[in-house]
């Protein structure tokens, strides 16, 4: 079975669990990869940091899962 976003997934967390998703934060332009911060912020915590759409980065993030 897939692995699903929930509001408690934090960016490190996500980011070590699905490879994938490096790619779709640097496409974003976010610095969460290798900030320290990004052990402590929920995906909407970085998108709101970052000036971001909350729905079209969990899609995006979704989508890294499902791609594998």
């Amino acid at each position: 079975m897939k692995r699903k976003l929930n509001d408690d997934t934090t960016m490190d967390d996500f980011m070590r669990a699905t490879p994938a998703a490096i790619r779709v934060v640097l496409k974003h332009r976010m610095l969460c990869v290798g900030c320290p911060i990004a052990s402590f912020h929920t995906v909407a915590d970085a998108a709101r940091e970052h000036d971001l759409d909350e729905d079209q980065l969990l899609s995006d993030l979704q989508a890294a899962i499902d791609d594998g």
